[in-house]
C-alpha cells in the first residue's frame, strides 16, 4: 500500500479533539466561537491537503506516514482511497461553514466543544476501513449528540430506542459474519444500517431529532451519510445481490415516500428533514445497483447533495436565527430583508435536485441512466421522487420569501462570515457543475475498483466452497465402511 508524505489523516483527526479540551473551559461564548472556527479551519486545510497529497500519488489507495496504529498493531486502521478521499474535506467543510455561518445570538445555545468531538469522529469514521472500527466510531457518534439532548433537557427515550436497536443489530451482524454465517450477518448488518439511514418505518427517530436539538447539530449528524459509508464498507463486500436489491427497493420506496412527505409539511425543520431522506434514500439506491454507470451515480449524488443540502440547512439556520421556528402555513414575505439568504436557498435548492449547471446535474443523470439499465420502472421512480422534491423546494421558497412584505424593526440582511459563507458554497456548487469532469472521472473510477474488490471476494468465496465440497469428509468414510457387510 502506498503511503501519504505527511500523516494528515492522525493530525486532522487529533486537532478537533484537543481543541474540544481545550474549548470546553471557555466560558465567552465569543471566545469559544473564534476558538472553534480556528480549529476547524485548521483541520479542513489538512483535510485539503490528504485529498491533494493523495491525488499526486496516482494510486487508489494509501495510508499515513509513520501511522502510529499500524507501528503497534501492524494494521492499517484509517486508510484513504478513492471513495473516501472527496469525503473527508467535506466533512470538514460542513463543520467550518457551521461554526462560520454561526452568529452571536446563537452563541451561547451552540455547544462548541461536542461539535469539535462530534468532528474528530466523523472524520475518523470516514477514514476507517476497518469493520470493527467503523461500528465502534458509528456507535461513538451517538454519544455527543445524546448529551446536547440530556443538556437541553429534552425527552431522549426515541432516540435512544432506535439507536440502541441500530447499535444492537450492527454487532450482532459482525459478529454472526465472523463466524462465517456470511448470509445472516449480511442480512442484520442491512437491518441495522438501515435503522441508522432512518429508512421506513424506522425513521421517526429522524424528525424528533430535528425537533429537539439545534439545528446545526442535527445536520452534522446526518448529512455526512455516514449510514450511506457503513454500506460500502460493511456490506457492498459481503452481500448477495438479493440483498442489494432489497435495500434498493426499501431505499426507492423511501425516497418517493419522503418527496411526498416533504411536499405536505407545516415546519421548515421537518420540510428539511424529509428533502433530507429523499436525497439520502437516492444515495442509497445508485449505491446497492452495483453497476458502474449506477455506483457512479450514486457516489456522485452522494458528493452533490452532501454540499448542497449541507448548504440548504444552513440557510435555514440562519432564517430561522432571525425569525425563529420558520412555520409554512403562511406567507413570511422575507426577500426583501435577506435577499442574498433567498438566493443561496434557490441555488441549493436546486442543486440538489440535479438543475443544469450545478453539481448535481450530472450525478442525478447518472443515477437515473444507471437505474433505468436494472430495470426501467426503478428509473421512473427516481425521476418521480426527483420532481416531488423540486416542486417542495420552490412552494417552500415562496412561503418563506415571497408574499406579503415583511417589516423588521433591525436589518435582517446576512452578516459578513455568512456571506463568506455564500461565497464558498456558490463557488463549489457552480464550478462543480461547470468543470463537472474531474469529479465524475474519480467516481467513476472508484466504483469500478469497488465492483472489482465486490467479485474478486465473490470469487474466492466460491472456490473455497468448492474446495470444501471437494475435501472428503472423514466422517463419510467411517459410515462406509461400518455400512459394509
Amino acid at each position: 500500500m502506498s503511503e501519504l508524505h505527511f500523516p494528515w489523516i492522525e493530525i486532522s483527526i487529533a486537532i478537533p479533539f484537543l481543541g474540544a479540551t481545550m474549548v470546553v473551559w471557555i466560558k465567552d461564548p465569543s471566545k469559544a466561537r473564534m476558538v472553534c472556527l480556528i480549529i476547524s479551519g485548521i483541520t479542513l486545510a489538512l483535510t485539503l491537503g490528504e485529498y491533494v497529497d493523495f491525488i499526486s500519488l496516482k494510486k487508489f489507495e494509501a495510508h499515513d506516514q509513520a501511522d502510529l496504529f499500524y507501528i503497534f498493531f501492524h494494521r492499517n486502521l484509517w486508510v484513504i482511497d478513492e471513495l473516501n478521499a472527496p469525503l473527508l474535506p467535506l466533512a470538514a467543510l460542513l463543520c467550518f461553514l457551521t461554526v462560520l455561518a454561526t452568529l452571536r445570538t446563537k452563541a451561547n445555545r451552540f455547544s462548541y466543544h461536542l461539535m469539535l468531538v462530534s468532528e474528530s469522529i466523523l472524520i475518523s469514521t470516514l477514514s476507517c476501513r476497518n469493520s470493527w472500527g467503523i461500528i465502534v466510531l458509528l456507535l461513538a457518534a451517538i454519544i455527543p449528540v445524546w448529551l446536547e439532548l440530556r443538556l437541553r433537557k429534552r425527552c431522549t427515550r426515541v432516540f435512544l430506542m432506535h439507536m440502541g436497536l441500530f447499535a444492537g443489530l450492527l454487532v450482532c451482524g459482525q459478529l454472526t459474519v465472523e463466524l462465517g454465517l456470511t448470509l445472516v450477518g449480511g442480512v442484520v448488518l442491512t437491518l441495522g444500517i438501515l435503522t441508522r439511514t432512518a429508512t421506513f418505518p424506522l425513521h421517526c427517530w429522524m424528525t424528533d431529532l430535528f425537533e429537539k436539538v439545534t439545528f446545526a447539530t442535527a445536520l452534522l449528524f446526518v448529512v455526512p451519510m455516514t449510514g450511506a459509508y457503513a454500506v460500502m464498507r460493511l456490506i457492498l463486500p459481503i452481500a448477495t445481490d438479493e440483498t442489494l436489491q432489497f435495500i434498493a427497493m426499501v431505499s426507492l420506496f423511501m425516497s418517493v415516500y419522503a418527496s411526498g412527505m416533504a411536499l405536505v409539511q407545516n415546519e421548515a425543520r421537518r420540510f428539511f428533514c424529509y428533502l433530507f431522506l429523499s436525497h439520502s434514500s437516492l444515495v442509497l439506491v445508485g449505491l446497492d445497483l452495483a453497476t458502474p454507470i449506477g455506483l457512479t451515480g450514486g457516489l456522485s449524488v452522494w458528493l452533490s447533495a452532501g454540499l448542497s443540502l449541507g448548504g440548504l440547512g444552513l440557510t435555514l439556520r440562519a432564517v430561522e436565527s432571525r425569525i425563529g421556528r420558520i412555520s409554512l402555513k403562511e406567507f413570511h414575505g422575507l426577500y426583501d430583508q435577506m435577499p442574498t439568504l433567498a438566493v443561496l436557498f434557490l441555488m441549493t435548492g436546486l442543486a440538489s435536485i440535479g438543475f443544469p449547471g450545478t453539481i448535481g446535474f450530472i450525478g442525478m443523470e447518472l443515477l437515473v441512466e444507471g437505474a433505468i439499465d436494472v430495470y426501467a420502472l426503478i428509473g421512473m421512480a427516481v425521476v418521480a421522487a426527483a420532481a416531488l422534491n423540486s416542486i417542495a423546494i420552490l412552494q417552500i421558497y415562496f412561503r418563506i420569501f415571497t408574499g406579503r412584505r415583511a417589516h423588521a424593526f433591525f436589518s435582517l440582511r446576512a452578516r459578513p462570515s455568512e456571506k463568506v459563507a455564500v461565497l464558498i458554497l456558490t463557488a463549489l456548487i457552480i464550478g462543480g457543475g461547470l468543470f463537472p469532469q474531474w469529479s465524475i472521472a474519480s467516481r467513476y473510477h472508484a466504483a469500478v475498483e469497488l465492483i472489482r474488490q465486490r467479485n474478486n471476494l465473490a470469487e474466492q468465496a466460491s472456490d473455497l466452497h468448492q474446495t470444501k465440497q471437494l475435501i472428503p469428509n472423514p466422517m463419510n468414510r467411517l459410515n462406509e465402511n461400518f455400512m459394509k457387510p
